[in-house]
């Protein structure tokens, strides 16, 4: 059985997926300059997210927490 904290890593990582398929999505749709400013913050703090998630992973693989 999957550990709860490890859970909400894996959830984690999703969400930053959605907050980039949603960026990408509001890019593409977006009618004005101030728009654009929203989405890319949305994509900048994804990748942030998924950066400071990976890491964390990673340190509880190398701790055998992982599972």
């Amino acid at each position: 059985m999957s550990q709860p904290y490890n859970d909400n890593l894996r959830r984690v990582r999703r969400l930053t997926n959605e907050m980039l398929a949603l960026a990408d999505d509001g890019d593409r749709s977006r009618n004005d300059p101030s728009c654009g400013i929203l989405y890319g913050i949305l994509r900048d703090q994804a990748y942030r997210l998924r950066e400071l998630v990976d890491t964390e992973c990673e340190n509880h693989r190398d701790g055998n927490k992982w599972d």
